[in-house]
């Protein structure tokens, strides 16, 4: 990992400074989709998930989508226009490119990734809902946030997204 990843503290004032409005919860950690479940209806807006890949020639993505959103992952390389087949990105780059572990993946890693080694992808279904929600780099809260006010935060980290339809299904 850097040696000093981006606190929640810290990506809060950065979305502060933005004029991003943002509401957090705090919650015991939450490693899957699954033990997030319990969280529906304290928290509203679209609840994702979010996938670390890598190419074959070792190109990064965040693909960003609903919870309950398929991906075809093995023909997603060629839907984004991938160097080869994708693999899930290890746990150690993760931790040295977006400054997260495993089970804290969130697009608000953008701000640990100063090189912009990373393309972000946000699924088309998901960018139906006005209200988005992820971990604010770790796994212990979740922060919902307009999801204009995700695309411009990641613009002022220099991941300009690319939002695609990803997914199978999943639209709300």
């Amino acid at each position: 990992m850097s040696p000093l990843p981006t606190t929640p503290e810290q990506l809060f004032a950065a979305l502060d400074a933005l004029g991003i409005k943002h509401a957090t919860v705090k919650h015991p950690p939450l490693f899957t989709v699954e033990q997030s479940r319990s969280l529906r209806g304290q928290i509203p807006g679209g609840h994702t998930k979010n996938l670390f890949l890598r190419d074959k020639k070792h190109a990064l993505y965040l693909v960003v989508v609903l919870e309950d959103a398929e991906i075809d992952l093995k023909g997603l390389h060629r839907l984004l226009g991938a160097s080869g087949r994708f693999s899930f990105g290890s746990a150690d780059l993760l931790a040295e490119v977006w400054g997260v572990a495993p089970g804290a993946v969130t697009p608000f890693g953008a701000i640990n990734d100063r090189q912009g080694r990373v393309t972000v992808v946000l699924d088309a279904a998901m960018m139906q809902h006005e209200t988005l929600n992820y971990h604010p780099l770790v796994n212990t809260m979740t922060t919902s946030i307009a999801r204009a006010d995700l695309v411009k935060f990641l613009e002022s980290t220099g991941h300009v997204p690319r939002i695609e339809r990803v997914s199978g299904r999943g639209a709300p």
